[in-house]
């Protein structure tokens, strides 16, 4: 560690404490040359999960953004705060564990989990995220949405 006053890099760590549940480690150090006291911090450097558009571009992972297309196809129905919530905490840790190998997740298939969680949760909201997910334009695309999920309703079929 380069010492801040004089640039040396010999120094030797007088003292090691563990902070923040273990997340990062503050040590105190004294430089070998000129006696100066200081602090330095070391944490572990996480990759953010990146999000691999159709088009081939690359974005962050942003929970905020899943949030607030879920709260947009779940407005003004029958379904709680926490419920969402958990709704969503559920697609961020699945998707970072599919993600995990790599770093990075398709975006098809994050819709896809959404579609798979809202289905379970309400099939209004499902209905309303896969008409923007999957680009309906014709009321005929509404309409054998809807009738395949009566299909499977009728036939007790698990999702999408």
């Amino acid at each position: 560690m380069r010492c801040p006053h004089c640039g040396s890099l010999d120094d030797k760590v007088i003292d090691s404490r563990s902070l923040a549940n273990g997340e990062s480690i503050r040590r105190r150090r004294e430089c070998l040359s000129c006696g100066l006291r200081f602090t330095s911090y070391e944490r572990i450097e996480e990759k953010p999960l990146m999000v691999v558009k159709r088009d081939g571009r690359r974005e962050p992972f942003e929970r905020t953004k899943l949030e607030r297309g879920v709260i947009r196809a779940l407005e003004k129905r029958p379904v709680s705060q926490l419920s969402i919530e958990n709704l969503v905490n559920e697609i961020e840790d699945e998707s970072a564990l599919k993600g995990k190998a790599a770093d990075e997740i398709p975006s098809v298939e994050l819709g896809e989990m959404v579609l798979r969680h809202l289905y379970a949760l309400d099939k209004v909201a499902y209905v309303r995220f896969a008409s923007v997910y999957r680009k309906f334009e014709t009321m005929d695309e509404f309409i054998s949405e809807i009738e395949r999920l009566e299909r499977s309703s009728a036939g007790s079929e698990g999702g999408p």
